[in-house]
């Protein structure tokens, strides 16, 4: 079974949805929108151990 990817122009898509969303939500709310959105997407991927690892992934080179 392989992972699905996404391609780099997808991926600079979603950078920019994900940019204008931040800045929608501003300064005061954006922490709340980026844990709600983390948490919809671990229920779109449906396990937890790959989200584990995503989160141990996004927090390398901070």
């Amino acid at each position: 079974m392989t992972t699905p990817t996404l391609s780099i122009p997808d991926l600079e898509t979603v950078y920019d949805v994900l940019a204008q969303a931040i800045d929608q939500a501003g300064p005061e709310k954006s922490e709340l929108f980026l844990v709600k959105l983390a948490l919809l997407n671990a229920n779109a991927l449906g396990r937890a151990e790959t989200m584990q690892q995503h989160i141990q992934a996004a927090l390398q080179d901070l």
